[in-house]
């Protein structure tokens, strides 16, 4: 559960700006400052199950603009990638090869 919603989190982060503003606050409320259903429910004065409809159509929506953009990817790829060549530099000043290899690989992702 925890990897998921750490999942939606970055999801969120990155793909925000194209939800609605009812989206962005259903959000925001359950998965950032962990309302509950029921929470979200009374703030806006529907059922808990339109809030838990809403929240599932908004993660699958953040799942199908990954698929189509992978700005995630993207940023897990960068990531391991920066410390991969962290990692080569502290190991060993002379693995030139290694930190070329890794800033043609990062050049590549954008």
């Amino acid at each position: 559960m925890l990897e998921k919603t750490t999942r939606i989190n970055y999801l969120y982060d990155f793909y925000q700006s194209l939800l609605t503003p009812k989206q962005q606050s259903y959000m925001s409320l359950y998965y950032l400052d962990d309302f509950s259903l029921g929470e979200i429910a009374d703030e806006y004065g529907v059922s808990r199950q339109a809030v838990y409809d809403n929240i599932k159509r908004t993660e699958a929506m953040l799942e199908e603009y990954e698929e189509k953009l992978h700005l995630f990817n993207k940023f897990q790829h960068r990531s391991k990638l920066l410390q991969k060549m962290r990692q080569a530099l502290e190991e060993d000043s002379s693995s030139k090869e290694a930190l070329i290899e890794a800033l043609a690989e990062l050049e590549k992702l954008d």
